[in-house]
């Protein structure tokens, strides 16, 4: 994601980091580190999680001044829009991401652009396989495809979406690193997952599993970016009229046609 800002010639003087736990607090650093003069909100809606990120971003005494004019805002909502939004792997935990695109409309300005990544469609394929040949619940809700990202961002207001993607295959020294991985990406919400709480004996089928058929894990990762077009003019096409003015035009239009009507009767006699 980086790298795809060389692309953009804009410089911000102000954007929003949305979760920046998610995406990674080394990314955020980078970024700062980029537009060091402009002004930087981070958007995070859990409590427990906007006090530990309060925290981490807070510079220490010392740098303090150097820091003053640009320190970053931690705010559950967006009330001043920006010129950049950056989302790193956070599209693909909403439940309803129309609306969470909505949003990253509405925080950014006209001719602002988003920068977003999240997971594809081919992530964690060796792990569904294995939960499918022991009889379980998918491990994971299904992920969007580029595509239809593309299609959801022009329906949100986006223009000129630019999407991409790439896989990328992990390997693990041992099936508890696997599932450490797992539980730091985030939750299931396929809504067939198991629903109540797995025993030991379980837990240990699932990584003696682990350890024969998924040690290597594939990861497909979507990137994508938009612009905030302006807004278009519409022209409306019907209008509308209530009964009362209804009704007044009508008599208006009896009481015209009586008078033309005297006219004609007098030009006859």
């Amino acid at each position: 994601m980086q790298e795809r800002l060389d692309w953009i010639t804009v410089q911000p003087e102000s954007w929003v980091h949305w979760s920046p736990l998610n995406g990674g607090l080394a990314a955020h650093a980078l970024l700062r580190q980029r537009y060091p003069q402009a002004l930087c909100t981070l958007v995070e809606a859990n409590p427990q999680r906007a006090q530990h990120l309060a925290r981490a971003v807070t510079p220490p005494w010392w740098q303090v001044q150097r820091w003053l004019r640009s320190s970053p805002q931690v705010v559950n909502q967006v009330t001043q829009p920006a010129r950049m939004l950056w989302a790193n792997m956070s599209l693909h935990m909403a439940d309803q991401p129309q609306a969470l695109l909505q949003q990253w409309h509405q925080a950014l300005v006209v001719d602002g652009f988003l920068m977003f990544s999240c997971l594809g469609p081919d992530t964690l394929k060796e792990l569904r396989v294995l939960y499918q040949a022991l009889g379980w619940p998918a491990p994971s809700h299904e992920f969007t495809d580029m595509h239809d990202w593309g299609d959801m961002l022009i329906g949100a207001g986006f223009a000129e979406p630019v999407m991409d993607m790439e896989r990328i295959t992990l390997t693990f020294e041992s099936p508890q690193r696997v599932l450490q991985e797992l539980r730091g990406l985030g939750r299931n919400l396929h809504v067939e997952r198991f629903q109540a709480l797995r025993g030991r004996r379980w837990h240990s089928q699932l990584l003696q599993a682990i350890e024969k058929n998924a040690m290597q894990l594939t990861f497909e990762v979507v990137y994508g970016h938009a612009f905030k077009p302006a807004p278009k003019l519409t022209v409306r096409a019907q209008s509308e009229i209530s009964l009362d003015q209804m009704r007044a035009s009508l008599r208006r239009g009896k009481v015209a046609g009586a008078a033309r009507s005297t006219t004609h009767l007098g030009q006859d006699e």
